[in-house]
């Protein structure tokens, strides 16, 4: 008889948390920290931080160069990517000879920076390019032949796609036709055949090299910068800057790229958390003239962090798109006049106010149908009357509810728009792709956690059953692995200002570099309360006399919510989350952004 293999020893829980509140089991991200109540005290801990960034997968030889991570570091020549320097070289003759440029940008976020980073960088080359931002509920996303065709006739000579385009195969023969070129700088999954176009930028192309590929989890403005670089360098060749003519200051276009990567949800390991970490630099020193009013209008008051561009600043250009003017991104971004920023500013953060309004009651309107989908491996949802502007923030929400992807889709008479948000091992943009390929679909694209669609409401149930089919595997696998990851456990004296403090040099976190998660206890809630409309906020303290705020948003009506509020008597729990700084008292504070609990005995 052969000999059986051995099996692999179970995983043993953290803390011996087997289904935690949130029906989960906790596993250590990497190896078990353990830590004790003076942990982080003494500041910058190198062995944290050290393991912070071998769990994020980062080799032990490279850790000087994740640590603080810089562009010199991390950028690659952007001739690796495949019709980088064509795309370059069209853009410096255009220069070179005082061509008409349109910048053509998509309408959120990361449209808005990618196209006011080519502004502004034409700008400093001494041409002033025209943008144009497509309406999302007149012409929907992506570029029309109609609107291409009418920048040719109005004289464009040269017109660039950002956020958009690698799928536009129709609207880009139509511009072919009437003479004017385009160059497509994207980021989206691409289908084998491309669409005609002078050149094509985009780094998950099928055809792109294995260095190129790398980058695929680039935003639109990481390329758009990648091309920027790729320019100035041409014309350095060209001999255009000399004596009377400066380069311009490529890195202060990084707060522009560090507000569209996070934005966009793009993955911040490599390049992107690079970008970001020096862009966080550029935006504290507020030179951005409608930046700086943006954070004024978001009560910014001290330097953004990763968090704020995701949470305050990128939904407020956002609204611009979704319920407002698709140009008013583009606008405040590139604007020169204080006034002008501090307006559109303003009207940019109403906006905001009325798409939550809006949001709140799609959102309940979705939620009322998932009751009939809870066999669904992809939540499908769908009503008349949804407004498009808002679809996409649904559907992120109702992902993180059920923990499967969402689409929600508003209808009109004969069709529906939708968005899609999925989650982690789950490739939701190449389903799409498929689904648009096989006849079910109007248009349709996406990259791996966020698409968008077009249907016929017709096919709204062939549709359905197709993702659930093609995708039913793919998310019981991700869901069987779904457990709460954390980096340490500690007694509550070791939830310091010292400890955040060494935790945040790891940064900056975000989708592919997950922030640090504690779990902190035993610990007896002391106090518990719901605060705003719907947070739960407790004081715990510990056996070693130690005692610590945390706050659980949007839990009140969760279990872990109701346990904490009402049925805590006389246990002990450990709590799990995030350690953030408390800087409302005399003196900062440590305390948790509550992810989850369980009880300790």
């Amino acid at each position: 008889m052969a000999a059986r293999p051995l099996a692999s020893p179970p995983i043993a829980p953290v803390l011996g948390v087997v289904r935690s509140l949130s029906g989960k089991a906790w596993r250590w991200r990497g190896g078990n920290m353990e830590l004790g109540a003076d942990a982080g005290m003494g500041g910058l801990d190198r062995s944290i931080l050290d393991q912070l960034l071998l769990t994020r997968g980062v080799a032990e030889h490279d850790l000087a160069r994740h640590a603080a991570p810089t562009l010199r570091a991390f950028l690659p020549d952007p001739s690796t990517f495949r019709d980088m320097d064509a795309a370059a070289e069209r853009l410096a003759a255009a220069v070179l000879a005082g061509e008409r440029v349109t910048i053509y940008g998509d309408y959120d976020v990361d449209g808005a920076t990618s196209a006011a980073l080519l502004v502004e960088l034409l700008r400093q080359l001494g041409l002033e390019a025209a943008y144009y931002i497509p309406d999302r509920l007149l012409e929907g996303y992506g570029p029309s032949g109609e609107a291409l065709v009418r920048l040719a006739e109005g004289g464009s000579q040269l017109i660039v796609t950002v956020d958009c385009g690698a799928m536009a195969h129709e609207a880009l023969a139509m511009a072919k036709a009437v003479g004017v070129d385009v160059i497509v700088v994207d980021h989206h999954k691409c289908a084998a055949e491309l669409p005609e176009a002078h050149a094509l930028v985009n780094p998950n192309r099928l055809d792109e090299s294995d260095a190129g590929a790398a980058h695929g989890h680039l935003a639109a403005v990481g390329v758009a910068f990648l091309l920027g670089v790729a320019l100035v360098r041409t014309l350095r060749a060209r001999g255009w800057f000399g004596a009377h003519r400066r380069e311009p200051d490529l890195m202060g276009l990084l707060d522009l790229v560090a507000l569209g990567t996070v934005a966009d949800v793009a993955a911040l390991h490599g390049l992107n958390r690079a970008f970001v970490a020096q862009g966080l630099k550029v935006l504290a020193r507020r030179e951005r003239i409608g930046m700086a009013a943006l954070m004024d209008a978001s009560r910014l008051a001290r330097a953004p962090q990763c968090s704020d561009l995701g949470f305050a600043l990128g939904p407020r250009i956002n609204a611009g798109g979704r319920i407002g003017e698709s140009t008013l991104g583009v606008r405040l971004l590139t604007t020169t006049d204080p006034e002008e920023a501090r307006a559109i500013a303003a009207q940019l953060s109403q906006l905001n106010e009325e798409r939550r309004a809006i949001e709140a009651a799609v959102q309940e309107a979705a939620e009322a149908q998932l009751a009939g989908q809870h066999n669904m491996a992809v939540q499908v949802l769908a009503g008349h009357g949804w407004h498009p502007g808002v679809i996409g923030i649904v559907a992120g929400r109702i992902k993180e509810k059920t923990g499967k992807p969402a689409v929600v889709i508003a209808l009109d008479e004969t069709q529906g728009k939708g968005s899609g948000r999925s989650i982690s091992g789950v490739d939701l943009g190449a389903a799409i792709i498929a689904a648009r390929e096989a006849g079910l679909l109007v248009a349709g694209g996406g990259h791996a956690m966020a698409a968008g669609l077009t249907i016929d409401a017709a096919r709204l149930a062939d549709f359905a059953g197709f993702l659930d089919e093609r995708l039913a595997r793919e998310v019981e696998r991700a869901r069987a692995g779904a457990a709460v990851l954390l980096d340490l456990a500690l007694a509550p004296g070791g939830l310091t200002p010292a400890l955040v403090e060494t935790l945040e040099a790891a940064g900056p976190y975000g989708v592919g570099w997950p922030a640090p998660r504690v779990a902190v206890g035993p610990v007896r809630i002391v106090k518990a309360e719901i605060v705003g409309k719907d947070h739960v906020r407790v004081v715990a303290s510990g056996g070693d006399g130690r005692s610590f705020k945390a706050i659980a948003f949007r839990a009140a009506e969760t279990e872990m919510g109701q346990t904490l509020l009402h049925r805590h008597q006389g246990r002990r729990f450990h709590l799990a989350g995030r350690a953030k700084i408390d800087d409302w008292g005399s003196r900062p504070a440590a305390e948790l952004q509550l992810e989850d609990a369980a009880f300790a005995d």
